[in-house]
């Protein structure tokens, strides 16, 4: 019925009649249009190299999406999910070689023994886009934990074909301490190699007492990473509490220290952990946000449509209601600008398009995928 429904959006509303509005932002004068409605809470979006898009849907869905924006009916054999809370389906994005194995890797909360946790799948994705086959389970969060909050979940490949997978700690406080705990995936960011099995220079391989997908520990909740397009280091965002959004440049075996210490506090304003910023062996975020933007998504601009804007990073927003750009130099952040603010949209995650547009998703109950492309 939800596939019925957005179609009739769009039969309504074809892509060339929705509403256009241009702006003028301190940078770039920009193009802003609505492709598509009717989806249900999208959380992933990546682009097919035919400039096509798939784009999941919490509730469990992963739709295929024409350049003009026509929405598919959901893609059968996506495994099933604990669309519960914050959980659901979650990222979606394509091997690097994808031209050639047309796998896709899907990262979703999945029920089991004790709860639920974290999951990453693959499957290959047919010619016409219509199945997923193959899929299977390549690498799941342990331990599984009784809650419906902070899957993190971006899935991020580096230079080598190797994948990142950045993990929540799931919230509650009887669980967080688990981020700093190497025999828990909770509160990491884990690093894979394209099968799920473990690359053996992970800096926790052979370490007693810890996992070895392990790469760095001392996280609370990544819905945000991206390797940077010069270094080739990951760089992952991840919601504070009250206070205390945090970049990061995560490096292997190190601790971001979570929830030791904290640039927030707790949501009923008592102190996080030690009630510190800093503390010693615990790496500082290289940029923060107090209030929060509850950043959710992001990307280093690499096209050419919008050459002021080559190099910065763009952040989704979720309270913000914003896409925030960054300006870079090196790992320090100069100037921060925030766009879109007059729609109220929550941005849940971005991509850059073929002829370097920009496509964001919108987190509601009827979300839109949106266009930015240069005035004129």
């Amino acid at each position: 019925m939800r596939g019925s429904a957005a179609l009739l959006v769009l039969a309504t509303f074809p892509a060339a009649a929705l509403a256009q509005e241009s702006i003028t932002s301190e940078q770039a004068e920009f193009t802003v249009t609505t492709l598509a409605e009717g989806l249900s809470h999208p959380w992933g979006i990546t682009f097919l190299p035919d400039g096509a898009m798939l784009v999941t849907e919490r509730s469990g869905a992963l739709r295929h999406v024409t350049r003009d924006g026509a929405l598919s009916e959901p893609i059968p054999g996506v495994p099933e999910v604990d669309a519960r809370g914050q959980g659901g389906l979650l990222d979606v994005t394509l091997h690097p070689r994808f031209a050639e194995n047309r796998l896709v890797y899907l990262s979703f909360s999945e029920k089991g023994e004790g709860g639920n946790s974290t999951a990453v799948a693959r499957g290959t994705l047919s010619a016409d886009n219509k199945k997923l086959s193959g899929v299977e389970v390549i690498f799941s969060q342990k331990p599984k934990e009784d809650s419906t909050m902070h899957f993190g979940s971006r899935i991020v490949f580096d230079r080598e074909g190797r994948m990142f997978v950045g993990l929540g700690e799931r919230s509650e406080e009887q669980f967080r301490t688990q981020a700093q705990d190497l025999n828990s995936h909770l509160g990491k960011v884990v690093r894979l190699n394209d099968d799920g099995s473990v690359p053996p220079d992970n800096p926790f391989v052979n370490r007693d007492g810890a996992l070895p997908e392990i790469w760095s520990y001392g996280h609370r909740n990544i819905q945000a990473a991206a390797l940077h397009p010069e270094t080739g280091k990951l760089w992952e965002i991840e919601h504070g509490p009250k206070g205390g959004d945090e970049v990061n440049i995560p490096e292997p075996g190190k601790n971001y220290g979570w929830p030791v210490v904290s640039h927030g506090v707790n949501y009923d304003g008592t102190p996080v952990g030690t009630g510190k910023k800093d503390a010693p062996g615990m790496e500082d975020p290289i940029y923060t946000w107090t209030p929060v933007i509850a950043p959710s998504g992001m990307l280093f601009y690499s096209g050419k449509a919008f050459p002021e804007w080559e190099g910065d990073l763009f952040v989704g927003g979720l309270s913000a209601t914003a896409l925030v750009r960054l300006e870079i130099e090196g790992e320090n952040v100069l100037n921060e600008e925030r766009l879109l603010t007059q729609f109220g949209w929550r941005i849940r995650d971005i991509a850059e398009g073929p002829k370097g547009e920009l496509v964001v998703i919108t987190d509601h109950d009827n979300g839109r995928i949106v266009r930015i492309a240069p005035a004129g």
